[in-house]
C-alpha cells in the first residue's frame, strides 16, 4: 500500500489514512524523499490525523523522515497528531525537537508558510 503524496505549490502535502505496518512506513520514507528530490519542495505537510497507535519502529520511521526531508532542503510540519502518537513519541525519546506542529492540514499549511517566511 502507498500513501499518496500530493504537490501543491512548492509543498508536498500528505495524509496517513492506512494503519502503518513496517513496510508501508519503509515505502513511505522512500517515496517522500524521491519526491522531496524530484520536485525541489520546499516543505512538506505529513497529517497524521487517521493514525491512532504506532510502535517503536514506525516511531522510528517517523523521525527519520523528518530528519531526511529537512536534510534535503524541505521543513516539515506534523499535524493531526493525538495523545497516544505524542506519548509514544515522547516515550521512546524521538527527537522531533524544533519541528512545527498544528492542529489540522489548514493551520500546517498555514505553519509552513510562516516557517518559510512566505
Amino acid at each position: 500500500m502507498r500513501i499518496p503524496i500530493l504537490k501543491l505549490y512548492n509543498y508536498l502535502l500528505t495524509t496517513i489514512q492506512v494503519e502503518l505496518d513496517d513496510q508501508t512506513a519503509i515505502q513511505f520514507q522512500d517515496d517522500l524523499l524521491k519526491k522531496i528530490h524530484e520536485t525541489g519542495a520546499l516543505g512538506v505537510v505529513i497529517d497524521l490525523t487517521s493514525v491512532e497507535i504506532i510502535d517503536s519502529y514506525i516511531a522510528k520511521i517517523l523521525g527519520d523522515v523528518v530528519n531526511m526531508s529537512e536534510l534535503l532542503g524541505a521543513k516539515v510540519v506534523l499535524t493531526g497528531i493525538r495523545p497516544a502518537v505524542a506519548l509514544t513519541l515522547v516515550d521512546l525519546g524521538i527527537g522531533l525537537k524544533g519541528v512545527p506542529t498544528a492542529l489540522d492540514l489548514e493551520q500546517g499549511l498555514e505553519k509552513l508558510r510562516q516557517e518559510l517566511g512566505e
